[in-house]
């Protein structure tokens, strides 16, 4: 044993050192949350604004004020001096410009569409950060927790403040179908994404109606709206947190966890 460390002194470049990992910014809430699950802390040196905001995070405040935010300009960026960029599908020109020029690679997600899409992006973050393993382990816990439902299938629909309503070709639309829902959207003619009136939704109510609002809100114009408080006296009326539509990754989980509640409480 001696005789084998004297060696390794004396021919260091037998001994690889470690790879150093790279210094990564995030301009995108989404990738944010990956990174809480599958990045070491040290290595984070600035991740999006949107997640330092309560309204809009799908992190907690407590692992997002730990780092520096920016809003995704070119200067904040290159100020953190990193190794890559991590962004969603939209990022400014100057952004990718400045980062082009200073050979900083930036690397761009799309929406995930669905719980496989999600899942690969998962991998492809945690592989850029340099902790594939931890992708890989995330990703199966996503698995594990979108396994299809085997019941009959509950209309349903997801209605927001506004109106919108995430319809076929979403991520939500995926999730409610593996929690044993079926997405009403089609019924009512709605595109992908698309408003739907309240008349319509009154007109024609699902069995299900998961509103973004919070519980006990009454001032929202469309989901506090007094014919909706109606409508929970014949269907169900489920509170569904809009922080579990921001984003795909780690927040299937809770996602899922929150549907399949929902769904276990109405009989087919």
């Amino acid at each position: 044993m001696i005789r084998l460390a004297a060696l390794l002194l004396a021919a260091p470049g037998l001994v690889s050192a470690a790879p150093r990992l790279p210094r990564v910014v995030s301009i995108n809430p989404c990738v944010d949350a990956v990174l809480a699950r599958v990045a070491d802390p040290a290595q984070i040196v600035g991740i999006s604004h949107y997640s330092q905001d309560i309204r809009a995070t799908s992190v907690p405040l407590s692992w997002s004020n730990r780092f520096k935010a920016t809003s995704g300009t070119a200067e904040e960026v290159v100020a953190l001096r990193p190794d890559i960029v991590l962004a969603g599908p939209h990022v400014e020109p100057a952004t990718i410009a400045a980062l082009k020029r200073l050979k900083i690679a930036l690397v761009q997600y799309p929406v995930a569409e669905s719980v496989p899409e999600s899942m690969e992006q998962v991998r492809a973050i945690a592989a850029a950060t340099g902790h594939a393993a931890r992708g890989e382990a995330l990703a199966a816990r996503i698995a594990a927790a979108a396994t299809p439902a085997r019941v009959a299938p509950v209309g349903a629909l997801v209605w927001q403040g506004n109106g919108l309503v995430p319809g076929a070709g979403t991520l939500t639309d995926d999730l409610l179908k593996r929690a044993g829902f079926r997405n009403m959207s089609a019924a009512y003619g709605l595109k992908q994404w698309d408003v739907l009136p309240l008349e319509y939704l009154v007109a024609n109510p699902p069995r299900v109606l998961l509103s973004t609002a919070p519980a006990g809100v009454q001032d929202d114009r469309m989901t506090g709206h007094p014919a909706v408080r109606r409508l929970a006296q014949h269907i169900k009326v489920a509170p569904y947190p809009t922080r579990l539509m921001n984003c795909g990754g780690p927040t299937i989980i809770a996602a899922m966890a929150r549907l399949r509640q929902v769904r276990g409480a109405v009989t087919s």
